[in-house]
């Protein structure tokens, strides 16, 4: 059967009525599951639906069943949720969850930026903060399959999967042993609770979105996870782009009934940023161990470096600061060297030929069909990176040598080594510089711009 048909017998069912529906059209979502919309008709009333799968087909069967059952749990919370429909082992081979179409706004940079929203950004903070409390009064031990991780190994399992031994990786683990926190009853702890993953109106949040990596655990985790730096999407802003951190907390107090002292959300937010840091490098293993030909994934590998800036400055080891883009000034003056050709070829030359496609991408001249206008610009970028790789190579080389060689290692995993063995301490000066200045250095390359990205204000 198609999905068309296979709906319309699972919903009769439901309903005990006959239910006819569209044929469904996707929706932009993760590589892991699909999101297709649909409408159906029903005793004479029309409804628009969502059909949500697991892509992995039956492996996928019990985690899509736990998130099912989650929602209705979060429902009965009073958490504000898409109303389930249905949910089973098997739809076109994969296991599904069909829920409510709720309108509204999920794209983070209208949400911080359009007018229509500007009186929802005034509480968005607040009303994560309420929402994570309701999530967080519900009971983990009647959700059978909720695992639990300790959180550092849990991390720690990450990096030795997914990445080379990174010094900037492991200082932030140190810290996080050196500074821990008090320990929280466990609550459902949602995990991915963030701008971007919540549907927003002009009044404030619609629905809460994707709870594929529900788990328990310290309920403080989703408040640092919403503080991120990579959410705010610009803005200076630590709340998602919108908030402060002091306006989630109260938001959370009212609804808890406690408060989370400024020292827990801290170090959540630290292993938060750290936990970032190693997804996008596992994300850049999509392409880099051959599982897809990714343009994007490749170059999220040459950008994990602005996770590790976030990272830095969690920790406080170092300061935004604006610099100059070296193809600023390439660029600047191109019209004196265009017509000079490297002997023996003509002109223009390899920088210009990079310049003039990268600038052809960025304007969307090529691929704005169909999604391609995005990986248009995301070409863009990888030009970018390889324009000031050449430019700049000499020179960050020949800095990252002379890092290394002042502290005595050979390569960076050598560094990363031996702050994981205790051999050298995170709390060296000489080595914390050294760790900072390499992921400037990556940054001058990968995007200088983020350098100068405004830390989050100071709040009273």
């Amino acid at each position: 059967m198609t999905d068309q048909e296979e709906i319309e017998t699972r919903l009769s069912a439901v309903w005990g009525a006959p239910v006819s529906a569209t044929v469904p059209s996707a929706l932009p979502g993760g590589a892991s599951r699909q999101t297709m919309r649909f409408t159906v008709e029903v005793a004479g009333r029309s409804r628009d639906l969502v059909l949500r799968r697991d892509l992995s087909g039956p492996a996928g069967a019990e985690t899509m069943d736990l998130e099912a059952k989650v929602m209705a749990a979060a429902a009965a919370a009073g958490v504000p949720v898409p109303e389930l429909v249905d949910s089973g082992a098997s739809l076109g081979g994969n296991p599904y969850i069909v829920m409510s179409l709720v309108e509204g706004e999920v794209i983070p940079r209208r949400l911080l930026r359009d007018d229509a929203y500007a009186t929802a950004r005034e509480t968005l903070a607040a009303q994560f903060g309420a929402i994570a409390a309701r999530i967080h009064t519900m009971s983990p031990d009647t959700l059978g399959g909720l695992g639990r991780q300790d959180p550092i190994a849990a991390l720690r399992a990450l990096a030795e999967r997914w990445d080379s031994p990174r010094p900037s990786v492991e200082l932030a683990i140190r810290w996080l042993e050196d500074h821990p926190v008090p320990a929280v009853a466990d609550t459902v702890v949602h995990g991915d609770l963030r701008n971007g993953n919540a549907i927003v109106g002009p009044e404030g949040i619609r629905a809460v979105l994707d709870w594929e990596l529900v788990h328990r655990g310290d309920p403080v985790e989703d408040l640092g996870w919403l503080c991120v730096k990579a959410w705010r999407f610009g803005s200076a802003l630590p709340v998602g782009g919108f908030g402060t951190r002091a306006q989630l907390l109260d938001g959370y107090e009212q609804v808890a009934g406690w408060r989370p002292t400024d020292a827990q959300l801290h170090w959540w937010e630290v292993y938060s940023t750290l936990r970032w840091v190693l997804i996008c490098r596992q994300q850049a293993a999509v392409h880099l161990e051959g599982e897809e030909d990714s343009l994007e994934h490749a170059v999220i590998g040459r950008r994990v470096c602005e996770a590790e800036f976030d990272l830095l400055l969690a920790l406080g080891l170092t300061r935004p600061e604006k610099v100059e883009d070296t193809l600023a000034v390439v660029d600047a003056a191109e019209s004196e060297t265009v017509g000079t050709g490297a002997a023996p070829h003509d002109a223009p030359d390899a920088d210009h030929l990079l310049a003039v496609v990268e600038r052809t991408l960025a304007r969307g001249e090529l691929g704005s069909q169909g999604g391609g206008g995005y990986l248009a610009r995301v070409a863009a970028n990888a030009l970018r990176i390889v324009r000031r790789e050449l430019l700049l190579s000499a020179e960050v080389t020949e800095r990252h040598r002379g890092r290394l060689d002042g502290l005595g290692f050979a390569t960076e995993r050598d560094l990363a080594e031996a702050l994981r063995s205790g051999a050298v301490t995170s709390v060296n000066p000489r080595v914390v510089e050294a760790v900072v200045g390499t992921v400037r250095d990556k940054l001058l390359v990968a995007n200088p711009a983020y350098l100068g990205r405004p830390d989050a204000p100071e709040e009273s």
